[in-house]
């Protein structure tokens, strides 16, 4: 597994990572066996980098984490988030509340210390105020977290972020439904040592190309109960693009994709081309897909008059349908 460095953290991390939201339940039930085994597959296959938050299940993705990561080396590194929690969003945030968080996911998570904390799609103006980061660098100082980052919705956000000096990362969603990044964001990124975690590589699984319309899923999965943004942003759930449309687009994108690679390698493959990305963090229902995943770190890099093509045809084709500010 390769590794890259996240931004001024100079943290080294797998460029495949592991995101965990799947194993709250969000993608249907899981249990803790399940949970088990992804994540020795992972640790087995040289990932490097586990991404989870305190909503994921109530906690349930950090206490699974804090199980099985237990006797993991100090290279193993955890990035968890706060901002989304009952009482906190979207105006309950205080350097009280984000402390008793941070102190919650340690004791799940069992550290003393959080590598990476990330504030979870908390509310443009929350963020334009900047008082939130002071309360990061409080908590930083007091030695609960060694670095702070943000996950957040829009280019807007991703660059109201990048003000500050010490931000370490920003998570985005970025695959090949949603390339607005390479227009808008990250020369910035680069230029202020900010790294970059890409989630919803495969936009929730669309990006597979093991979809159809006959498809179904699980009441409890927010491919589900979000597929129109009831719960939260759209852009969350197959990157804001409508379900049929998606496998439309999916279907014309299979003529791009090289004859060697699965179109999940394909999708991924893409992503990790760009120097400005240091890790995506696909997730995974089993040990299969991990090590699906994982290959990616292994594979050629894409032409480069591929990408141009893909992202013609992102501009022609696929950001008229997205459902959610950019």
């Amino acid at each position: 597994m390769k590794q890259r460095i996240l931004g001024s953290s100079k943290l080294e991390v797998s460029e495949v990572g592991l995101g965990c939201w799947q194993l709250g339940g969000d993608f249907g039930p899981v249990t803790e066996a399940r949970a088990q085994e992804i994540i020795e597959t992972a640790l087995a296959e040289g990932v490097t980098f586990f991404d989870t938050a305190d909503v994921y299940g109530a906690g349930q993705s950090e206490s699974y984490l804090g199980k099985a990561l237990a006797n993991a080396g100090s290279d193993i590194k955890i990035a968890t988030k706060y901002g989304r929690g009952p009482g906190t969003y979207p105006d309950g945030y205080s350097l009280v509340d984000l402390r008793d968080s941070v102190k919650r996911a340690q004791d799940r998570l069992g550290r003393d210390c959080l590598d990476l904390l990330q504030l979870h799609c908390i509310p443009t103006e929350v963020m334009r105020r900047g008082e939130i980061f002071d309360f990061l660098r409080e908590v930083q100082q007091e030695g609960h977290i060694a670095h702070f980052g943000s996950s957040v919705e829009t280019i807007e956000e991703a660059l109201i972020c990048c003000e500050q000096n010490d931000l370490a990362s920003l998570q985005i969603i970025f695959n090949l439904f949603r390339q607005q990044p390479l227009k808008k964001l990250f020369d910035t990124a680069k230029a202020r040592d900010v790294g970059i975690i890409v989630r919803l590589p495969l936009a929730s699984g669309l990006l597979s190309g093991k979809f159809s319309a006959s498809t179904q899923f699980d009441e409890t999965d927010h491919r589900n109960y979000n597929k129109d943004g009831d719960a939260f942003s759209v852009g969350e759930t197959f990157s804001g693009i409508e379900f049929s449309r998606g496998l439309e687009l999916v279907n014309t994108l299979e003529g791009f994709k090289p004859e060697s690679l699965t179109f999940a390698q394909f999708a991924m493959r893409w992503i990790l081309d760009h120097d400005a990305v240091t890790t995506i963090i696909p997730g995974a229902s089993s040990k299969a897909q991990v090590e699906s995943n994982v290959s990616v770190s292994d594979l050629a890099e894409l032409p480069a008059d591929l990408h141009e093509k893909l992202f013609a045809f992102y501009e022609a084709e696929v950001e008229q349908h997205i459902r959610c500010p950019l």
